[in-house]
């Protein structure tokens, strides 16, 4: 049975990194397709203000915390999650995890040839991981049912789907029963990380929950990205004091 702390209306699994890589295991052992995403204090905005957004995110099999911003929304509300589950730190346990316990995976996403570079570097840094198959983020609504084919025949277990949000959730919604792998991850800029196009911010920012500071100091015109990032926590304090209803 899940584990779920409800903030502003939103059901994020309580896991730590480990459980949430075993209940990945899990869905691979089962006979059908799992939706996986991590939202992050945007992204929880987004489904705070649009019905849409809010429902593909509860009705997701495994929702995790990525993001300083909705661990601190769980302790305002005072019902804390385990810890963060960043997308990529979730990619990159399950990559080092399959060297043991054999998964498949499949790359979607980013532009044209990100995806076969982070294949190249997957290869190197976490030997025994298994890369089913690539394919870049650029296409029409035309090429759809060839991605899926490709993505079927490929043989995968877990798709990380890196079209960032909520192209991503909304893609993986949409094409949930079509696809034949076990789980479907909405893991947005992972990919430009693992192909070493965008580096993680440094440990000190990430283990104090400043990621977005560093990112911000980096991409400057995402500033007015960010303010949803204090609007989020706004809004989850007027929960908290009982001046917002949701």
């Amino acid at each position: 049975m899940r584990k779920i702390v409800e903030i502003a209306g939103i059901n994020i699994d309580d896991l730590s990194m480990e459980e949430a890589v075993e209940k990945i295991y899990e869905f691979i052992e089962s006979d059908k397709n799992h939706a996986v995403y991590t939202p992050n204090a945007e992204i929880m905005m987004d489904g705070i203000t649009n019905k849409e957004m809010k429902a593909i995110l509860n009705n997701a099999d495994m929702l995790v915390a990525d993001g300083a911003g909705v661990v601190l929304a769980s302790k305002i509300l005072g019902k804390e999650v385990a810890e963060k589950v960043s997308g990529v730190d979730l990619v990159k346990n399950l990559l080092t995890a399959s060297s043991k316990r054999p998964v498949k995976f499949f790359l979607f996403g980013g532009k044209p040839g990100i995806p076969e570079k982070a294949n190249a570097n997957i290869v190197c840094d976490y030997p025994g991981a298994e890369i089913a198959g690539t394919r870049n983020g650029y296409f029409s609504k035309e090429d759809e049912e060839a991605i899926i084919n490709e993505i079927n025949s490929s043989g995968a277990d877990v798709l990380l789907v890196c079209l960032g949000a909520p192209k991503q959730e909304l893609w993986i919604t949409e094409n949930r029963d079509r696809l034949k792998v076990k789980a479907s991850l909405g893991v947005g800029g992972t990919m430009d990380i693992l192909a070493g196009n965008v580096k993680l911010a440094p440990d000190f920012f990430r283990n104090h929950g400043l990621e977005w500071l560093y990112r911000l100091y980096k991409e400057p015109k995402r500033f007015k990205r960010m303010l949803r990032l204090p609007k989020f926590i706004f809004y989850v304090i007027g929960i908290r004091l009982g001046f917002v209803k949701h």
